[in-house]
């Protein structure tokens, strides 16, 4: 497979560290750039908003990926059931 950072001068792990923050907190693109720039990292915040446009599609099935890979592992998969009919003095009820 090809290397999906090989036309990037930034290094993989802050094109990964600042998509993972813009999607999984509740930041603006901004707020992405104030934060990268308070950790010596020199971006523009549309550089953030390319850089999510390009790997955050990837990254995300990245986590499904292994989310669901971690869940078949899994010993004991449960269902938990969230609506039910019980019966009370012969009516049926919802719950």
């Amino acid at each position: 497979m090809r290397n999906p950072f090989r036309y990037f001068k930034t290094s993989p792990e802050i094109i990964r560290l600042a998509v993972m923050m813009y999607v999984r907190f509740p930041l603006s693109l901004r707020q992405v750039e104030d934060l990268l720039h308070e950790r010596g990292i020199d971006v523009c915040h549309e550089t953030v908003r390319a850089w999510w446009s390009r790997f955050g599609p990837t990254f995300a099935a990245e986590i499904r990926s292994k989310r669901a890979a971690s869940m078949r592992t899994h010993i004991q998969w449960q269902w938990h059931l969230d609506e039910a009919f019980v019966r009370i003095s012969g009516k049926t009820h919802y719950l």
